[in-house]
């Protein structure tokens, strides 16, 4: 952090070793790593997040959009700019468990994802894909998300390979708004 009155850096006794590096300070994380709104258990009202984002409204929730089976929501803890998910609205934890039309939609709305993010960012690649159950790295298990991650050459820098963290350049609600208006009509 500058020092408020010079350019030069702010120095902070008692913080460890001085080195050339400046610290970026992201305790907004610490809901995440706490499991702050994770559920208490396996079922619906358990406190899922994810069944209780449909009842709020498209801002508030992060959803950049609906369809009848599955919707399309921004990532609380993106891994990129404009890291989506795509969620079926029934509370299902595993892949084998969603109906015919909810796997088409769940596939739909992916490629509609892919080319708003397209549009809207330029996205070079994307990752794509699910983690079942807790072992395989599911932060929600109990209820079944895929992640849409848009990707850039280049996009790997020494921020998350050295300081292990992420520079995310824009706002989650400016993200959502330049993902909506970029949503492919039906």
């Amino acid at each position: 952090m500058l020092h408020p009155m010079t350019s030069e850096p702010e120095q902070q006794i008692g913080v460890g070793t001085q080195d050339a590096f400046q610290r970026l300070w992201t305790p907004h994380r610490m809901a995440y790593i706490q499991g702050e709104n994770k559920p208490t258990g396996p079922e619906a009202g358990d406190g899922c997040p994810f069944c209780g984002i449909p009842e709020m409204s498209d801002e508030d929730g992060l959803i950049v959009a609906r369809g009848k089976h599955v919707y399309a929501v921004l990532n609380l803890y993106p891994y990129n700019g404009g890291h989506l998910m795509v969620v079926p609205y029934r509370h299902v934890a595993d892949y084998t468990e969603l109906d015919g039309p909810e796997t088409a939609e769940l596939a739909e709305l992916t490629k509609r994802a892919m080319t708003a993010l397209r549009k809207a960012s330029g996205a070079h690649g994307f990752n794509i894909g699910m983690n079942q159950g807790a072992a395989a790295g599911a932060g929600i298990a109990a209820h079944l998300h895929q992640h849409i991650v848009p990707r850039w050459g280049g996009d790997t820098n020494f921020m998350p390979v050295v300081g292990h963290t992420k520079v995310l350049p824009q706002l989650l609600a400016d993200t959502r708004r330049m993902l909506a208006e970029a949503w492919p009509a039906d």
